[in-house]
């Protein structure tokens, strides 16, 4: 594991360094708006005591509420990327920075402040020079605490289209690379460690202040000021980009394979620049309203998920009712679908292959005889779907012993260790030829069809309208197994999804 770690972190510096420098950016910008909004209502309440209280209520409130679900609150508000997951961050850094300063300036002696009230110092004069100089100790030592967890904690702000790190671990995960996964990790705690030094040799040189005159006691001071600086220049630098379009992809190893073939594509045939985004939490649920929102361009979807996640129609899917989706889609969100891809990567059940032999399973329907001893897992939002969990158990009769929601990059693990015995699939799954499972009989043709084309903002296409021509290119170039194979190089032979995404392009031709 060592070796692939080194090697992976040779070969793809790149991809890490830009993924650093975004962390950085996020955490360095929850850190300033935390330091900057707790800092001030630690003072507040320290000044107006009867507002401590509920002020610390509502803190500790916020603090206890889930990363995911705080998420999910304010993905309607403020959409995804960047923006939701420095507001997160912030309210969670909240907390270690008001009670720090409040804790702070409570603890200083009452008779140094009465003595310096006796010699004529004003209100301010006592905050600013008696009492924040002598809590900063206490004030530092929270934001030193503070800024460790928001830098750990931003490793989630993948999860709904952010960049940093988390990225990388996300990616790993879904592709099942370990490797990755680790990297991605060990770089979030480097980073957090060198935060912490920085901040640990600043809290003690105010600790010491005699000597801060020297010159060698400043550059803790320079090093954190670049720190910040190279963060929210990073973040600038991001919101300035022109020209730029934005492409979303679901936490799918498929996926992440197309959006490599859009990014490629796209800035070989155009003057536009792609801003990639893999691996969107909750997939479509979070995709299609940033869609409409704007804040994204094109993603690759099905049209089965389109048909009953998307325009809510509870009947199900068949390709004859695509020119009725394309004109849905057209007439109520202003998006058109341009470039189908060719493969139809629909959902399937598997069965432990033990299990298989032992009640001889060939049909969904013969699992209605033995589901009561089974547990079936899928992944999160298969259970939230019309045509998912409830309508599947409903059509086959079927009633498991017990479920288990897991990440799509999780569950070929969870059957290979007999935590699940049934499990919904992909098609088109890499890791399915390698699995020690058996692919059931759709026997009642319950699952819809599920082709992969991309969706389009058409102000996108009105502004830039040679992207039609160079997503078309891509019409019916991708069968089933093609896709299937794509996807067994990434998640069982280790191969990068940009190098596959590559080879498969110049295989047809489409790159120079």
């Amino acid at each position: 594991m060592l070796n692939e770690m080194l090697l992976l972190f040779t070969d793809r510096w790149s991809f890490f360094a830009e993924l650093l420098l975004q962390h950085l950016a996020i955490s360095c910008a929850a850190i300033l708006i935390a330091i900057i909004l707790g800092g001030c209502a630690g003072i507040l309440i320290s000044e107006i005591e009867h507002l401590a209280k509920p002020t610390m209520t509502v803190v500790n409130f916020l603090y206890t509420i889930p990363s995911i679900s705080m998420l999910g609150f304010l993905i309607p508000f403020s959409g995804v990327g960047n923006g939701t997951a420095i507001i997160a961050l912030t309210i969670y850094a909240l907390l270690p920075m008001v009670r720090s300063t409040h804790t702070g300036l409570s603890s200083i002696a009452p008779a140094l402040l009465e003595a310096a009230v006796g010699m004529g110092s004003t209100q301010r004069q006592l905050l600013w020079r008696i009492k924040l100089p002598l809590a900063m100790p206490i004030i530092l030592s929270g934001i030193r605490s503070m800024a460790t967890m928001t830098i750990a904690l931003a490793g989630i702000a993948s999860f709904i289209g952010a960049g940093g790190l988390g990225v990388a671990i996300y990616r790993g995960i879904t592709t099942n690379n370990a490797a990755m996964t680790l990297c991605g990790s060990l770089l979030i705690a480097f980073l957090a460690l060198i935060i912490d030094a920085l901040l640990g040799l600043l809290e003690r040189h105010i600790s010491h202040r005699h000597h801060r005159r020297k010159a060698h006691h400043r550059w803790p001071f320079v090093a954190l000021t670049l720190l910040f600086l190279v963060g929210i220049g990073t973040m600038l630098f991001q919101y300035q980009e022109k020209d730029t379009i934005h492409i979303a992809t679901k936490p799918m190893t498929e996926q992440a394979i197309l959006g490599e073939m859009l990014a490629m594509l796209i800035e070989q045939d155009t003057d536009l620049t792609v801003e990639l985004t893999q691996g969107v939490g909750g997939g479509t649920a979070n995709i299609q309203p940033a869609m409409e929102k704007g804040e994204f361009d094109l993603y690759p979807e099905y049209t089965g998920t389109a048909w009953n996640q998307v325009l809510k129609e509870s009947d199900i899917y068949h390709e004859e009712l695509f020119p009725t989706l394309r004109q849905a889609y057209l007439n109520d969100y202003d998006m058109e679908w341009v470039g189908m891809y060719g493969f139809n990567n629909t959902y399937g059940l598997v069965v432990r292959q033990d299990i298989a032999d032992k009640y001889q399973l060939t049909t969904y329907s013969d699992l209605t005889a033995i589901a009561d001893q089974l547990v079936f897992g899928a992944e999160y939002d298969f259970f939230e779907r019309a045509d998912g969990y409830d309508a599947l158990c409903n059509t086959y009769d079927l009633h498991f012993a017990k479920t288990m929601d897991l990440d799509i990059g999780l569950k070929y693990q969870a059957l290979a260790e007999d935590d699940i015995d049934v499990m919904v699939v992909f098609t088109t799954d890499g890791q399915l030829a390698d699995a020690n499972a058996k692919l059931l009989e759709d026997d009642k043709q319950f699952y819809p069809s599920y082709l992969c084309g991309n969706v389009v903002r058409g102000e996108v296409l009105r502004q830039h309208p040679e992207l039609r021509s160079t997503l078309e290119k891509i019409q019916n170039r991708i069968t089933d197994r093609d896709m299937a194979a794509m996807n067994n190089a990434v998640e069982s032979e280790g191969h990068d999804p940009h190098d596959v995404a590559e080879d498969f392009l110049r295989t047809q031709n489409l790159l120079h």
